[in-house]
């Protein structure tokens, strides 16, 4: 038995509650977890209630618990507190969950606890998953999420955009996949603004403007978009040799 599963052992039985990509994702990555069981689960014969149900269900969810559980929550923006009167606690695995799945080890989590107590059994699901977990207060883990959702669903959005621009060219958006992993590739490994490129780093803004006539012409709904990343990109490039 692994020294993970052999911690998690001494806090009791534990279930999981929500059958969606999360839930799903949770036990197949850790066997030794019950469910997952529908909504409406009492808990009963439980240690460790896991919740894995959309944000906007785990207040109810909770409610269904029977009194008894250490109870926690997967969500990313909330805190431990819409888990009351339960014992309770929250990890939200920095990493997206497809209906595929999802690999969690390696990636962050955000962890909080109402009690030492509850505080351990987060940092021991998180290890079990192999996460890199950092406490987050109830009153900074909004924050915490808009930057997270930045860094993935944002960024997808903003590839869409990419695609949206290279099909009016009737090119491929296979071509752009290299670019967008070299580009992240140098943020995370050299960061801002070292990783920047292009017109706006080096100050071309007749081929910036060129860019944006372009978008106007053929795909005026991203032009607001297009201006707001410029002007960031701006912000950023005139602070590269400071």
């Amino acid at each position: 038995m692994s020294e993970a599963r052999t911690e998690a052992a001494e806090f009791g039985r534990w279930a999981v509650v929500g059958d969606g990509r999360v839930g799903r994702a949770l036990v197949a990555s850790l066997p030794w977890l019950s469910g997952p069981y529908g909504r409406g689960f009492s808990g009963k014969d439980f240690d460790v209630v896991i919740l894995a149900v959309p944000d906007g269900e785990i207040t109810r969810a909770a409610g269904a618990i029977e009194f008894g559980p250490i109870v926690g929550h997967c969500a990313g923006s909330l805190g431990v507190d819409v888990l009351a009167p339960h014992e309770a606690f929250a990890v939200h695995p920095l990493m997206t969950i497809t209906r595929e799945g999802g690999q969690f080890a390696g990636a962050g989590a955000a962890i909080a606890g109402s009690t030492p107590r509850a505080l351990s059994v987060a940092r021991c699901l998180a290890a079990a998953l192999e996460l890199r977990a950092v406490e987050i207060a109830d009153e900074d883990r909004a924050a915490y999420h808009a930057a997270a959702s930045i860094a993935s669903n944002l960024l997808v959005t903003l590839e869409d955009a990419a695609d949206v621009m290279f099909r009016t060219v009737g090119a491929d958006r296979s071509l752009l996949i290299p670019l967008a992993r070299a580009a992240l590739e140098n943020w995370a490994t050299l960061g801002v603004p070292a990783a920047l490129t292009g017109p706006i780093a080096r100050g071309d803004e007749a081929t910036v403007a060129r860019q944006r006539a372009a978008i106007e012409e053929r795909a005026p709904d991203l032009l607001a978009l297009f201006d707001a990343l410029a002007d960031r990109t701006r912000a950023i490039a005139s602070h590269r040799d400071e």
